[in-house]
Order: structure tokens, then sequence, then C-alpha cells
């Protein structure tokens, strides 16, 4: 299928970015319940993939809301009204959406099980539930790593912006992705399902980069504008372990077993496993990560019966400078 979007000045003009807490969240559970290996997210998935499980949230509302392939519910991205709104903003904004849009995009979706059933008959109160399930899963899968996607993101951001202002919007679109190309006014798209046309979308563009997306995707319900979510650049460093070589300059600053948590921290843990790994004690690993918390360096997030805790984006700039 080859879709076709005409840009007038105007509608260039409105072109923007964002980056979308929703669309990371459907694009990687996307990905986790899809059964492969992503060659890049390995890591991510064997590390996530049995907390969503013993959660339960591989066969709840996402589960039958996300298929394998094929379309997503527009409802559940709605479209960024800011160039990087919190998850709780966009949470608000799919509790509003309207009843004949839930339809709409049930219609679209096709499927007739009891829960869908059920949304159609009450989609207020079953959206609540889908926005507590998305927070669950937001908590488990994303929140721990939001830091590193966060700067992957802000990064292809800034690129695509050098781009444009260097090079003009057209190379821009060719560069972005193979199934993309511009020419007279006009981006194409070669897709296999989810067409999208001017004449069924509001002005302008909305693109979300995505370090989870596998292949383009887009969204369309007038008036608003297209969205098209694509595949970010530098998704190979994501997970990539960086050794801390001067681990002494940290030290000096926080002590030392403060930054040995820190460098730990390469991936999220529980106080248990990184008491486990540096031989502290348990007391002892709580008390300095208390601190650390309270310094704005790491962030903790509940997992079941334990608590993960994570590097924010001031410790990875921090362990960045000393490398």
């Amino acid at each position: 299928m080859l879709s076709e979007l005409a840009f007038s000045a105007d509608d260039l003009a409105l072109t923007r970015f964002a980056v979308s807490p929703m669309w990371e969240v459907v694009t990687s559970f996307r990905l986790l319940t899809s059964g492969s290996t992503h060659p890049v997210h390995r890591t991510w998935v064997d590390q996530v993939r049995p907390r969503v499980a013993v959660a339960g949230l591989d066969a709840g509302w996402l589960a039958e809301l996300i298929p394998s392939n094929g379309y997503l519910p527009d409802f559940l991205t709605p479209p960024p009204g800011e160039l990087a709104p919190t998850l709780a903003t966009e949470l608000a904004a799919i509790r509003a959406t309207s009843a004949d849009h839930v339809l709409a995009d049930l219609d679209l979706l096709g499927r007739t099980t009891p829960r869908c059933q059920a949304l159609r008959r009450d989609p207020e109160s079953r959206l609540a539930q889908i926005t507590e399930e998305i927070e669950a899963y937001w908590e488990l899968a994303l929140a721990p790593y939001w830091a590193k996607i966060h700067a992957v993101l802000d990064a292809d951001l800034f690129h695509r912006a050098r781009q444009v202002a260097e090079y003009g919007v057209g190379h821009f679109f060719n560069d972005l992705h193979s199934t993309l190309s511009w020419d007279d006014n006009t981006l194409r798209m070669v897709r296999s399902h989810c067409g999208i046309s001017r004449e069924t979308t509001g002005p302008g563009l909305l693109l979300v980069p995505s370090v989870f997306a596998v292949n383009m995707l887009t969204w369309s319900r007038s008036p608003q504008p297209p969205q098209l979510a694509y595949p970010a650049r530098g998704i190979g460093t994501l997970w990539e372990h960086r050794p801390v070589t001067r681990i002494d300059a940290i030290a000096g600053v926080l002590g030392r077993s403060r930054a040995v948590l820190l460098t730990e921290l390469e991936s999220p843990a529980s106080t248990t496993e990184l008491a486990r790994r540096t031989g502290v004690s348990a007391a002892g690993v709580s008390q300095h990560l208390t601190a650390l918390r309270d310094a704005g360096m790491v962030s903790a997030h509940r997992a079941g019966r334990s608590v993960l805790y994570a590097r924010t984006a001031v410790a990875e700039s921090l362990l960045a400078a000393s490398a």
C-alpha cells in the first residue's frame, strides 16, 4: 500500500517533533510479547519479561489491545501537546477519549473478546482500568530505564533538527526511513496496512521517535495532525555496558560505597541483589540508596514485592563525565 501525505506551506509550518511515553509503552509491549528475540533489546527483554509475567500483565488489557502486528488502537497514543509530555498527562488524555472514538478504534481492531465487549459497553470505567494497568507496566518495564531511553530519544531529536536546519525538510524525510520518500511537496510511505492521506487527517505532522519501534507506525484521526512514529537512531548503544574507569574521582565526592553502587546500577537492581554483588550489608545498601535518591541520583520502582533502583539522568551524566 502506498500512502501519500501532501504538504502545503501551512502543513510544513505545523510539522513538529515530540517524545511520547505512550508510544514507548505500545511498541515495547508489542516487542516484549512477540515471542521473538530482538538483537538490540535482548538485555531488556530478558530482565523485563519475567517481571511482566509474574504481574500477569502479559494476559491483561494491554495484551488484548496490542496485537503482535497490525493495527494499534489510536486512543492508546493520543497526540502529545508538548515536546515531552509526562506519562500522567498522556494517561489523562486516554481517560478523556470519547466513547465514539473508542468504538471506532475497536471496530478497526476487529476483536470480539469479552474484554473488548466490556470496553464497548462501558468505555469510561474500562479506560480507567486500562490506564491503571499501563501505570503498572510502566513501573515494571520502562520507568527504571527511562533515563537511558530518554537520552537516546533526545539525541535523535537533536540530530533530526540539525538535518532540517542544514539540508532542509526533503533531505530529512528521505533519510528518516527506507519506506519514506519526499518529492513534489508530498511524503510517500510504502505501508502494508493503515494508510494515511491528508483527506483523513488534520493539518501538519507529528513525528515521534521510538527506541522500540521496529517499523514506521502511523496514527490518523481528524481533525488532529497525523502522527508518524519512527525507529530512533542510536538504539545500538542503549544497552551497552559502559565501564566507569575513574571511580576514584566519584568516590572522592560521594564516598566509595555510593560510587560502587552507582556503577553497579548499570541495570536496575534490588537492595538484596546489590548487597550480594558489592558485599555491603543490605542495611548499608538501603541507607546509601536513600541518600542517593534524596540527591536525585537514583529512582525507586516497585516490582511485585521488590523495589528496583535505577540510575537517573543526573547519575548517568556524572558517570559519563568521569569515564
